[in-house]
C-alpha cells in the first residue's frame, strides 16, 4: 500500500490566516489555561503579504513543559496528533492533519530561546518587506521545484532562514 504524499504547495497571503489563528488560539487557551503564558501566530503565515504553505503555526509558551504531555488527549480531541518533542530539546509538537495538514503548535517553555528566534524571525520579516520577499519567492520556487518532496523544500530554504534568524538576532539586540 502506497501512503499519499504531503504536496509542497505555497499560496499567495491570505488575511484570512490571521483570523484562522484568533479562532484556534481560543480554543487552545481553554487547553493550556492553567500553564498558558501566551500564545504567538508564528511562521509564514504571520508576515502579512508572505506566500506561504497554508498551515497555521502556533507557538505556545507555558510555565512548565513536562505538564502538556497531561494535554494529549484534550489535544487529540481538537484534531491534533501529538508528537512529543520532535526534534527539539524542551519542545512538545503537536500537528492537525497529516496530508492536509492545517495547523502546527509549538510549545516551549517561558523565554525558552527557540520562542525568541521564531519571534525574532516573525518581527524581524515583518520590518523588512524586501527580504520577506526574496523569502517568499524562493519558497514559491522550492515549492515548484519539490512539489512532493517536503524534506528538499524544508532544507532548500535552510541557509536563507539561518541568514535570517542571524540578522534578526542583530536587528533585535540593543545596540
Amino acid at each position: 500500500m502506497m501512503m499519499e504524499k504531503r504536496k509542497v504547495e505555497v499560496i499567495a497571503y491570505d488575511p484570512m490566516w490571521h483570523s484562522l489563528f484568533n479562532d484556534e488560539s481560543k480554543r487552545l487557551r481553554v487547553i493550556f489555561i492553567d500553564n498558558l503564558v501566551n500564545i504567538h501566530h508564528i511562521g509564514s503565515t504571520s508576515i502579512p503579504n508572505m506566500s506561504a504553505k497554508p498551515v497555521i503555526d502556533l507557538l505556545i509558551e507555558v510555565k512548565n513543559i513536562s505538564e502538556v504531555d497531561e494535554l494529549n488527549d484534550e489535544m487529540t480531541e481538537l484534531g491534533y496528533i501529538p508528537k512529543g518533542e520532535n526534534g527539539i530539546a524542551e519542545r512538545r509538537f503537536f500537528l492537525k492533519g497529516v496530508i492536509e495538514r492545517s495547523h502546527h503548535v509549538h510549545v516551549f517553555p517561558h523565554q525558552h530561546q527557540e520562542v525568541k528566534r521564531h519571534l525574532d524571525f516573525r518581527d524581524y520579516m515583518i520590518a523588512h518587506p524586501e527580504e520577506a520577499k526574496d523569502y517568499a519567492n524562493l519558497k514559491e520556487k522550492l515549492a515548484k521545484k519539490y512539489p512532493e518532496d517536503i524534506q528538499s523544500y524544508i532544507e532548500g530554504k535552510d541557509a536563507f532562514i539561518k541568514e535570517i534568524d542571524k540578522r534578526a538576532s542583530e536587528w533585535r539586540s540593543p545596540q
